[in-house]
């Protein structure tokens, strides 16, 4: 369910609802323009806008606001350090809004939108609403500038490819669940799939994988993790034809990527096309055995490639290389 669907559903068991957002940040802050969660009147709340004292003073805020029990519309700037006592240094602008009953036909058709794909939502402060308007998704920049108010919705998740349904590839679609991920899950042995999967992973018995890697959507990310070494050679060389795959991982140590290497030159491949296959996987320093800590660190190494794929080369270097700042 998206956002707005989750929004309606709220919002229809309990007729009030408080939407809080993240507007504008400057400087270092606990989450990002577009970071949301849901207030209900008893309480109640789903997402987070980053936790601590800063989303526990939006969530009074909020609260506040929703025992009026009429439409409002609130922005508040936060400066983390001093208003707070969070050492993060940063100002971060919050837009709350109070939802009635009445808003529950623009949710809905907001939520029906949304089901189709990405979207933004164009919104202009009207009295004691927000008015939206549904566009096509494009590059204009997310968030607040005077009365209007940018927003992006909907599944922009990127597509992963896990092959094989083995005690590592069952625990990475687990550590995938909660992740930025739609995923197809292959493998040439139905029964093999456990009887519940996670609602981002769709499992596919396929009677050829290797079409599966063939057909996969320009900037997917794959990872190969088969109980036959053979069928994870063939799904290397159809990853390593594709130019459009960000990442294409195989589980295996050094020895099986040197075998690897050998026979894919022999078939045609360049050294430099080689260079591609991240093999072994999962990110440097972890060296367990284990399925889930396999799966931990190899979903790492995914978010960090999703991360590659949507920047510059040059600037996702530079957030390999430093890590990613947080605030807490």
């Amino acid at each position: 369910m998206g956002a707005w669907g989750r929004l309606a559903a709220e919002l229809a068991a309990s007729g009030r609802l408080a939407r809080i957002a993240v507007a504008a940040v400057a400087g270092s802050a606990p989450r990002e323009v577009g970071a949301a969660m849901l207030l209900r009147p008893d309480g109640g709340f789903t997402g987070t806008i980053g936790g601590g004292a800063f989303e526990w003073r939006a969530l009074a805020i909020a609260g506040a606001a929703l025992a009026e029990g009429r439409p409002r519309v609130i922005v508040q700037d936060l400066v983390l350090g001093p208003d707070l006592g969070q050492c993060c240094g940063g100002r971060v602008t919050v837009l709350i809004e109070i939802f009635d009953a009445a808003a529950l036909d623009e949710a809905r058709a907001l939520a029906v939108t949304e089901s189709r794909g990405p979207f933004l939502a164009v919104g202009r402060r009207d009295g004691d609403r927000i008015r939206r308007v549904a566009v096509p998704d494009d590059d204009r920049a997310v968030g607040l500038t005077g009365d209007d108010l940018v927003e992006r919705f909907g599944d922009s998740r990127r597509p992963v490819l896990v092959f094989g349904a083995g005690h590592v590839g069952r625990a990475l679609i687990l550590a995938l669940a909660p992740l930025p991920f739609r995923v197809r899950w292959v493998d040439g042995r139905p029964e093999a799939f456990p009887g519940a999967v996670p609602g981002n992973a769709t499992p596919i018995a396929a009677a050829d994988p290797v079409a599966e890697m063939i057909a996969a959507p320009p900037g997917s990310l794959a990872v190969i993790l088969t109980h036959d070494h053979a069928l994870d050679l063939a799904l290397v060389d159809a990853g390593l034809r594709r130019a459009d795959l960000p990442y294409l991982g195989c589980i295996g140590s050094r020895s099986k990527r040197a075998r690897f290497s050998s026979r894919l030159l022999q078939i045609g491949h360049s050294s430099e096309s080689i260079r591609r296959m991240v093999c072994p996987i999962g990110v440097a320093g972890v060296d367990s055995k284990a399925p889930a800590v396999i799966a931990a660190s190899v979903a790492v190494e995914l978010l960090i490639a999703d991360r590659v794929a949507r920047n510059t080369l040059g600037a996702a270097r530079e957030v390999v290389r430093a890590g990613r700042e947080e605030c807490v």
